[in-house]
């Protein structure tokens, strides 16, 4: 019988100190996404319009995910995340004196969403490279576990019924509650410690400048050149296609064929929010149990079969454990394809990879919701049952790849 491998030791006070910052960043924008679009219907009944909200919301992921790596790339980590704090704090206060005094437009609207968005791709950059350099490798697991649970939390059972219930007292009061939120994440990014700044600034001055373009090059050359990161971006990006195109037209699928009453939709997809808690606490001690690759490929196929379920069985208890079943499996996912991620990329290129690796994978995205969309006009089945038989099918595809992946731990460090 083998021994079992040693217990990682504790996250330490500056991973406390990053892991309490997300959950202030992560309060203020769980309630932007729930304000955004209930002030959208205050200022318009025009659907193209609200429905913009969405689209604006994903395109600086597009624009500006590969310049956000490079510069954190660049710059200390640190930094980067207490000016992401600070631009979203004062986007935050401006939001709220033009709905204060009345002068929010559908277009103002716009505007202070595409720059948030913008600022965003560098904040998630930021701290996903960030954890790597304050925990040992064994516990990345661990540590992107709880970082994910407590995004789940915050932005589900904390920031989205408090931002429903006040909107109809005022509006004014979650939208402050957001500005406190950015702030408090801000500042306290700049107490951590020396090493979240990176080792291109930790380990003795600037690395040599090159020229953006070469460093963009550097980002998409580091994926294609990498035997374990090529296949994963292209299979994860293929796969959230699917889930994309599937989820897309979710709502009226619930309201129109499941009769879920508008007024219970928030409580039913809690479900999700549930499920993605039981994902991020269990992905952890399944890696230890049965290894990184044996957790992804079961967890990549389970995610996408039960979105086939949800339509192949169109009942309210089935979908609600159909959600919860694949938005744990996705959570888990997501826990392990990080910290795999982070072991591989040199800390140096983390920035570019990150945001290359985004950008390919989000910009899809709206490519499979506008499928969805086109799917659900011969019937709101048809989305779930293309859209998840796509994600199905890719993983059944990769299934031994991915089962081969191994523990981040054991990854061999790249120079």
């Amino acid at each position: 019988m083998s021994e079992q491998p040693p217990r990682p030791g504790p996250l330490g006070p500056g991973f406390r100190n990053v892991f309490v910052a997300n959950l202030g960043s992560s309060l203020a924008d769980g309630i932007a996404r729930v304000a955004a679009p209930l002030l959208a219907v205050r200022l318009t009944d025009d659907p193209l319009l609200i429905s913009g909200i969405a689209a604006v919301a994903l395109l600086p992921w597009l624009f500006f995910a590969i310049p956000a790596g490079i510069v954190l790339d660049r710059i200390d980590r640190r930094r980067a995340l207490a000016v992401a704090n600070a631009v979203r704090t004062v986007l935050a206060v401006a939001l709220f004196v033009l709905t204060a005094t009345g002068s929010l437009t559908i277009w103002w609207l716009y505007a202070v969403i595409f720059v948030y968005g913008a600022f965003e791709t560098l904040y998630d950059g930021a701290i996903r490279a960030v954890v790597p350099s304050l925990v040992e490798r064994r516990s990345l697991p661990r540590a992107n576990s709880r970082i994910e649970a407590g995004e789940l939390v915050v932005q589900n059972f904390a920031a989205a019924p408090f931002t429903s219930a006040l909107f109809a007292v005022s509006v004014l009061i979650p939208l402050g509650v957001g500005v406190l939120g950015y702030a408090v994440a801000g500042l306290l990014a700049l107490w951590l410690p020396l090493a979240a700044a990176g080792e291109h600034h930790g380990t003795g001055g600037e690395r040599e400048r090159v020229p953006w373009r070469d460093e963009v090059r550097q980002g998409l050359r580091f994926i294609l050149g990498n035997r374990t990161l090529r296949p994963l971006w292209f299979l994860s990006t293929v796969v959230a296609l699917g889930h994309s195109a599937a989820t897309a037209t979710l709502v009226l699928y619930v309201l129109d064929r499941l009769g879920v009453p508008e007024a219970w939709f928030g409580a039913f997809m809690l479900s999700m929010a549930v499920g993605g808690l039981v994902g991020a606490w269990v992905a952890s001690p399944a890696k230890e149990r049965f290894g990184a690759g044996p957790v992804m490929a079961v967890a990549s196929l389970a995610s996408a079969l039960a979105v086939v379920a949800i339509g192949v069985w169109p009942t309210v208890p089935g979908a609600a454990v159909g959600l919860a079943v694949s938005s744990g499996a996705v959570t888990a996912w997501n826990v392990l394809v990080m910290s795999l991620r982070q072991s591989i990329i040199p800390s140096r290129l983390l920035g570019r990879v990150h945001g290359t690796w985004r950008t390919l994978l989000w910009g899809v995205i709206p490519l499979g919701s506008v499928l969805g969309g086109l799917l659900a006009r011969v019937d709101l089945v048809t989305p779930l049952l293309v859209g998840g038989g796509l994600a199905a099918l890719t993983s059944l595809l990769g299934f031994r790849f991915l089962y081969s992946l191994p523990d981040p731990e054991d990854v061999e460090a790249t120079p």
